[in-house]
């Protein structure tokens, strides 16, 4: 699975809610997560070094073949003992082509007819291009197994969106922003593209909440009127 969004789109607050749920529901799923910082980097060994490191107290081997073995062995042991396990790659859009058709060997591996790896890519839309066999076709094997989840804009959900932003803390939204505003947001935050006639949204949340914030304060230092409205929000 990759998931792929924009920088604010939410990405990193789907996988902090992901692995509070399996720790909140105590479900037996192991994430195994590289720390390469420079996902660039990142190779099939030390790939293998990340699961063995995370699913028990071994060293790893120093060469490829044996982390290999290591790494089977160390995932049918703890799939026997009743657990599942997902590898979970972040800003898997600076991986390597040749880290992403390895790829295909960790997910092949299997105890039985019972898979021991599942994969998550989570990464900004670069990713999506990495995912075109048209552009990678040597990554085909990888490509053609992979399911896209793309975090969208929030549009058409933005009232929504930040009514249950204000209800977390006792607020009602339409105490603090007049009807107005919210348009006056889409406005702010759709671009158009230079040279042509299309447009590209960036009602993402990170990004909404940063103009919320602004548009607040400004109301609160200027007192131009009781609620945000369209004229504050212009006036960022």
């Amino acid at each position: 699975l990759a998931i792929i969004g924009e920088s604010g789109s939410g990405k990193t607050t789907l996988r902090r809610d992901l692995l509070d749920r399996v720790s909140r529901e105590s479900l037996q799923i192991v994430a195994i997560q590289p720390r390469v910082i420079d996902k660039g980097r990142l190779t099939a060994g030390l790939i293998c070094e990340a699961i063995i490191r995370d699913l028990s107290q071994q060293k790893p081997r120093q060469s490829l073949e044996g982390k290999a073995r290591q790494v089977e062995d160390i995932l049918i042991g703890s799939s026997r003992s009743g657990n599942a396990h997902v590898l979970l790659i972040e800003e898997a859009h600076d991986i390597s082509v040749a880290t992403l058709k390895y790829l295909k060997r960790f997910w092949e591996l299997e105890d039985g007819f019972r898979k021991l790896l599942a994969i998550i890519l989570v990464g900004q839309p670069e990713l999506k291009g990495m995912l075109d066999e048209r552009m990678n076709y040597e990554a085909r094997e990888v490509i053609r197994r992979c399911e896209i989840a793309e975090l969208r804009p929030l549009n058409g959900n933005l009232e929504e969106y930040l009514a249950l932003k204000f209800k977390r803390i006792g607020k009602r939204l339409t105490d603090v922003f007049a009807k107005d505003a919210y348009d006056a947001i889409r406005t702010r935050l759709t671009l158009r593209r230079r040279g042509s006639d299309g447009v590209e949204s960036m009602l993402y949340p990170l990004v909404v909440n940063n103009l919320v914030v602004k548009a607040m304060n400004l109301c609160a230092e200027t007192r131009a009127a009781e609620k945000v409205d369209a004229e504050i929000i212009k006036g960022i």
